[in-house]
């Protein structure tokens, strides 16, 4: 099979190709470059995409004895990643650009051109199992390595993508044994620290980059009442559940701390409240996706998980497709009421292990209306 082998010049990726090779694959490698600035991607640990990284890759290309290529992605990932972010921002939401990477640059644009080119599939170093269904269909499960696994990252593909996809990782207990597998094929970045947070604000100030580019409007802070507690500088700055830097001069009247409860980008205002009015009881997105095979009767409830965040458990829920008022949207109902969730941020729905779907957040319902 020929494979395509995305190299991000990590220890992963590197890892996965080399299994690719070891496979039998007629395997090429190559390196997105996802900035016309590379240098400005990474600080420390912090970040990816740049010179170095695309340079580790060649390296560890050079020891598979594999052809390697450079190819430029970076007007693309602006376009749908970074002012994707920013929009998401600007509207009040809360993206997640590792989902939109994935699902846009990753397995859209690049397993585009990778299959007009002849590929078969495209490789890559995350940690997801692949199977096949007693019909010939591909389904998407959770890591062996539960600590490690990034399923959800990987909930935006869809069965054709699916299809046409490699994740040599999936089956492999700990990161320690990958690491230890780099070493003895001679691979530089065994010991490479893993890149974290957002790859294009490697310095960790959203506030501040965002603010650069949206720039500040002062607007009011507000509780759940409508009355003004304090002013802030720009909404796009602050995120629900985020209790630091609201800047509100007048206590609580229980003493309790106050935290993001809604942004609202058309009026400006940011409104805040107890930890309590975090809880939501149910989730709602128009844009949803199945990974594989779809349920027979998705406008039914059935049984499932549900995961928000990259790094959270999944927790027991109920899903149905509703099409509602002429809106068409996938409704998750948790069992027991989530913490601090936003609109923009993914939800990815799991039948045991096996991942059945995602969408992106679009209304919230609170577990404690505010008129209870």
């Amino acid at each position: 099979m020929k494979v395509l082998a995305a190299m991000s010049g990590g220890v992963d990726s590197a890892v996965a190709a080399a299994r690719a090779v070891d496979a039998g694959h007629d395997v090429v490698g190559v390196h997105l470059a996802l900035s016309r600035m590379p240098g400005t991607l990474r600080t420390g640990s912090r970040g990816c995409c740049t010179i170095e990284d695309s340079m580790d890759a060649q390296r560890a290309a050079n020891i598979l004895g594999i052809p390697y290529y450079v190819w430029d992605f970076s007007e693309r990932f602006k376009l749908d990643v970074v002012d994707d972010f920013v929009a998401e921002y600007t509207a009040g939401r809360t993206p997640n650009p590792c989902m939109r990477c994935n699902e846009r640059i990753k397995f859209a644009a690049l397993l585009e051109k990778a299959l007009d080119l002849g590929f078969d599939a495209v490789c890559t170093g995350h940690y997801a199992i692949l199977t096949t269904d007693a019909e010939g269909n591909r389904e998407l499960h959770r890591a062996s390595a539960e600590a490690k696994d990034q399923s959800y990252v990987l909930g935006v593909l869809t069965a054709e993508q699916l299809a046409h996809s490699m994740f040599p990782l999936g089956e492999t207990p700990s990161k320690a044994l990958v690491r230890q597998e780099a070493a003895e094929r001679g691979f530089s970045v065994a010991n490479k620290p893993d890149s974290h947070d957002i790859c294009f604000i490697p310095d960790g100030d959203t506030r501040g980059w965002l603010a650069d580019r949206v720039g500040a409007s002062q607007g009011d802070i507000l509780d759940r009442e409508g009355n003004k507690l304090g002013e802030h500088e720009g909404a796009h700055a602050y995120t629900v559940g985020q209790r630091r830097g609201l800047q509100i001069g007048t206590p609580a009247p229980d003493g309790k701390p106050r935290f993001v409860l809604e942004v609202r980008p058309v009026d400006n205002t940011v409104v805040v409240g107890p930890k309590d009015a975090l809880a939501i009881a149910e989730i709602a997105g128009r844009k949803f996706t199945w990974a594989g095979v779809a349920p027979v009767d998705p406008e039914t409830p059935f049984d499932c998980f549900v995961q928000i965040r990259a790094h959270s458990d999944l927790e027991p829920a109920t899903a149905r497709v509703s099409k509602e008022s002429g809106t068409t949207e996938l409704v998750i109902t948790p069992r027991e009421p989530l913490t601090g969730v936003a609109p923009g941020q993914t939800a990815v729905v799991y039948l045991g292990t096996r991942v059945l779907g995602q969408t992106t957040i679009d209304r919230t319902v609170s577990a404690s209306p505010v008129d209870a």
